[in-house]
């Protein structure tokens, strides 16, 4: 729930990061060898039946399949088969917590923002042609994209060291999914996939695909944007998924995952719905993901890097995150969102973002009607607060927009010919360009409309 703004200080846009380059949340911790810790507590649910909290949706492969094999062997004399899978995912999810330490980070669930199709430009991926109107047997749909979609998932085994109190270094292994989206070996997965508990990159990776077939895997690049990474191994041939896109989703159409849940059922594969669009979920440190699109079809720990798919198979987003303490809310990031690094990887460029420099607040009803604004749309460019309650300046020094003479206090209403509204959100916008890119800003300043040309600079990777 909102809450009042504080008279002196703007209030940070409960749908919006106050920034298009906000601090990129921290990779949880995963599960360590040897490790224990007392179980996670059940969170509970908001009075608008929004869940409390979610979870990073990685898992402990070790741990889980461990946990799985004792719950299958104590389920065959006494329960019904039904009863049994209950408990092999009850046991499993907690047996990776508790051997974790800590696996996974608290999000809180907030805010929603429409997504809308970031623009694209280098060189291309596999994409869906344009879709057509048709009827779909939803049985049949889910049966045809996991044979289409299913021999592009891959299981990738990560090995990295975490720091035990004592300053030594211990061992720890994750496992995740990630999405072949080129035949020649290139992977999309999730940023905390391929990262260790001290935010470095694993120091190993094996990349395993459906055939069983494994390869010794490299991180080409992390996102500085969101929780995203590329990954190569040396094969060509390979079948590779049809990248779809996440601009004209409907709320209430079929989606599909694939993964491999508690890191030990490969390719597997569940369905659901799209539930929403444009949520934002916030890491326990404060750190938010936006613009996600929210799902109820089942998403588990060892998920993370898998794709969602529409109804004739093409991805239209990788899964991120789940809610804890509830079932059918998971998240996942817009294939629109991933497509820039996808194609500056095939172009062999390094993965870059574009930056601005502003912080803001995305302009609604209720904050025009607070702050006496002349439109209900746009972003006014203002403070935010800081951790230790201070506040950060509104137009970072030295930065493009402060080169730029973009000021505190002015409404970005539009980008180019793109109006910035909650359908099409600031940052949303700008993911669509590239750094060196010079843009038109239209802003409204006072009672004038100015424009001012903005050269985009690249976003740092510690925002």
């Amino acid at each position: 729930m909102k809450t009042e703004p504080d008279a002196t200080v703007p209030a940070i846009d409960d749908s919006l990061p106050t920034t298009f380059t906000p601090e990129f949340e921290r990779r949880p911790q995963w599960a360590t060898t040897g490790a224990g810790a007392a179980p996670a507590t059940a969170e509970t649910a908001s009075p608008d039946g929004a869940p409390s909290e979610a979870a990073w949706d990685r898992a402990d492969a070790v741990a889980a399949a461990a946990a799985a094999s004792a719950a299958v062997k104590a389920s065959e004399a006494q329960r019904s088969r039904r009863v049994g899978l209950g408990s092999i995912v009850t046991t499993a999810l907690l047996s990776a917590v508790l051997a974790s330490g800590g696996t996974f980070a608290a999000l809180r669930a907030s805010g929603a923002l429409d997504t809308t199709k970031a623009g694209t430009g280098g060189t291309a991926v596999t994409t869906a042609g344009a879709k057509v109107p048709v009827t779909i047997d939803e049985s049949s749909a889910v049966i045809d994209a996991a044979a289409k979609t299913g021999p592009a998932i891959v299981r990738i085994f990560v090995t990295g060291t975490t720091t035990d109190p004592f300053g030594g270094t211990i061992p720890e292994q994750g496992v995740g999914s990630g999405i072949i989206f080129d035949p020649n070996g290139w992977i999309l997965t999730n940023r905390h996939v391929v990262t260790d508990s001290n935010g470095g990159t694993a120091s190993s990776l094996t990349v395993e695909l459906k055939d069983g077939q494994q390869y010794e895997g490299k991180v080409y690049g992390i996102d500085t944007l969101t929780d995203l990474a590329i990954v190569k191994i040396k094969a060509t041939g390979l079948t590779a998924a049809t990248i779809g896109s996440s601009a004209d989703l409907k709320v209430g159409e079929l989606a599909i995952a694939i993964g491999s849940p508690l890191g030990t059922y490969s390719n597997s594969v569940t369905s659901g719905i799209v539930s929403a669009t444009g949520r934002s979920v916030t890491v326990q440190n404060g750190d938010r993901l936006s613009n996600l699109i929210q799902t109820d079809a089942a998403i588990n720990p060892g998920n993370s890097g898998g794709p969602l798919l529409d109804a004739v198979g093409d991805v239209i987003g990788i899964n991120t995150a789940v809610a804890t303490g509830s079932n059918g809310i998971g998240f996942a990031i817009p294939v629109d969102i991933a497509r820039p690094i996808m194609q500056q990887a095939l172009a062999g460029e390094p993965l870059a973002r574009p930056y601005i420099g502003v912080r803001y607040e995305a302009i609604t009803a209720q904050v025009q009607a607070r702050d006496k604004l002349s439109t209900n749309e746009g972003a006014i460019v203002s403070r935010a607060q800081d951790g230790s309650g201070g506040s950060q300046a509104a137009v970072v020094p030295g930065g493009p927009a402060d080169a730029a003479g973009v000021k505190e206090g002015d409404i970005i209403v539009a980008i180019g010919t793109q109006a910035i509204d909650t359908e099409h959100p600031l940052d949303l916008v700008l993911a669509g360009f590239s750094p060196g890119q010079t843009v038109d800003l239209k802003i409204i300043r006072g009672s004038a409309t100015i424009t001012l040309s903005v050269t985009l600079g690249t976003r740092p990777p510690n925002l």
